[in-house]
């Protein structure tokens, strides 16, 4: 009775845990954007589509291409291998919660002085080192936390590479647009040269003029033979994303989008909610608190329960005999001396907390610095489109009013090309500017974490799947 007592008793000590329990430090936080002026904030139905962002694009090949992501990319795969093995440490860390139970037999038969006898043993072992000071929930807790950082790092590296197809698919539909560009302005060019030659051919135009047209019609051709190296580049990089080998991917001619979409801005404060890697930081600063625990369990007596039941028996001739046996006892270790090695421990486990704090705080301010900039940089490019196209507008009717006073004889062919090189200029400006538009447009989709929410920690964790619908 004074033995089930004990052992009821380390049982109801063992709910005592040491070390400090977790709570999220602050993080500097601004209540509102300083680029969000003319952005209308977010509301709850706002809400881009969460897991497929990339639908605000409304381009089917785009959508087909991000939904092979999961499917083929080996860089994702990798990553969700480590989250997996980190489950499979808090699994372990768990075991530790209950008791360990073996058992042994044996058997032997043998034959002396013509009487054979056999004897038999068996025995069952229950050993449980009893988590009295918290030590195992401890290190469940930095597991599980750890975990969950891995389930963050998993989503950050998986929208990281939907923005960078996304990046890459208007990188490459930019090219198209310029070849596009590139080739209507050949055309326009074999006319000028047309008039040029009739020009000289009617004894009012130099052989110059002709050898002028014709330099500027084969470079623009040289140009456009060389926007060909970029678009299989982006391609090749689409094909790597979604895990094929280039040969096997062929994205069909396409020009880049003139839209815009606007993406919701949501409060500063729902940002530390939207970004995994502000959750896989924050959750490492669990883990790293958790540890202080750990070591500060060092400090106190390791207690441990063990039983033993038992039998034995030998059978034969004139006599049998059997036996059983049991046992149970209790023991506890405490380290007397170590020169400070335990103290030392705790205070390395309390530097390691401090700087993941600091790099939280970092992560926090970084993703402010971003959304910051890609809000500047839509705000800033919008003007500027505005601008380019003016200026295209104006440098195509330079071009006109040239080439009608060329052709009058009121100007020379060298006005002509000036105002012509102007308005491919200006064109090639207005397509980089949109092209810009749309890559910042992604950039700051991914800086907002994309279709993320830290409430998908739970399911994820639970189900293990890389479906980033669950919300």
């Amino acid at each position: 009775m004074n033995v089930a007592r004990s052992w009821i008793c380390l049982v109801l000590l063992a709910g005592c845990t040491v070390g400090p329990d977790y709570h999220r430090p602050s993080a500097p936080t601004s209540s509102v954007y300083k680029e969000l002026l003319g952005w209308t904030p977010a509301h709850p139905s706002d809400d881009i589509n969460r897991g497929t962002w990339w639908r605000i694009y409304d381009d089917p090949l785009l959508d087909q291409l991000e939904g092979e992501i999961d499917v083929g990319n080996q860089n994702l795969r990798a990553y969700e291998a480590a989250y997996r093995e980190a489950r499979a440490t808090v699994d372990e860390a768990r075991a530790n919660y209950f008791p360990t139970l073996s058992a042994t037999a044996s058997g032997e038969r043998e034959q002396a002085s013509g009487l054979a006898s056999t004897t038999k043993t068996g025995e069952g072992t229950l050993s449980w080192d009893v988590d009295l000071w918290g030590k195992v929930r401890r290190q469940v807790e930095s597991d599980t936390a750890s975990a969950q950082a891995s389930v963050a790092e998993l989503a950050s590296i998986r929208l990281s590479a939907q923005a960078d197809l996304a990046t890459d698919y208007f990188e490459l539909r930019y090219q198209d647009s310029l070849t596009q560009l590139l080739s209507d302005t050949v055309r326009a060019y074999q006319r000028s040269l047309t008039i040029t030659q009739n020009q000289y051919t009617a004894g009012v135009a130099a052989r110059s003029d002709v050898i002028t047209a014709q330099t500027q019609l084969q470079t623009t051709e040289a140009s456009l033979v060389g926007t060909g190296v970029l678009r299989v580049q982006y391609e090749h990089a689409v094909a790597l994303l979604i895990g094929k080998p280039p040969a096997e991917l062929s994205i069909p001619t396409g020009l880049l989008t003139t839209t815009v979409p606007v993406v919701p801005v949501e409060v500063p404060a729902v940002l530390l909610q939207r970004r995994p890697d502000i959750a896989e930081v924050e959750r490492k600063m669990q883990q790293q608190n958790a540890l202080i625990g750990v070591e500060t369990a060092a400090f106190y007596p390791d207690i441990s329960l063990s039983a033993a039941l038992g039998s034995s028996g030998a059978a034969g001739g004139l006599f049998s005999v059997s036996n059983e046996l049991w046992s149970i006892a209790a023991s506890g270790t405490e380290t007397l001396f170590e020169g400070g090695a335990r103290s030392a421990a705790v205070d390395a486990a309390l530097a390691t907390y401090d700087q993941a704090v600091a790099n939280y705080r970092e992560t926090v301010l970084a993703a402010f610095q971003d959304v910051e900039d890609e809000l500047s940089g839509q705000r800033i490019l919008a003007n500027e489109a505005t601008t380019e196209a003016a200026a295209v507008a104006s440098a195509r009717d330079a071009v006109r009013i040239a080439l009608n006073e060329y052709r009058a004889g009121t100007e020379t062919y060298t006005t002509v090309v000036t105002a012509q090189a102007t308005a491919l200029s200006d064109e090639e400006s207005a397509l980089e500017v949109m092209e810009s538009r749309m890559t910042t447009n992604v950039s700051l989709v991914r800086a907002l974490g994309g279709g993320w929410t830290s409430r998908m920690f739970s399911s994820l964790y639970q189900n293990g799947s890389l479906d980033g619908s669950s919300r």
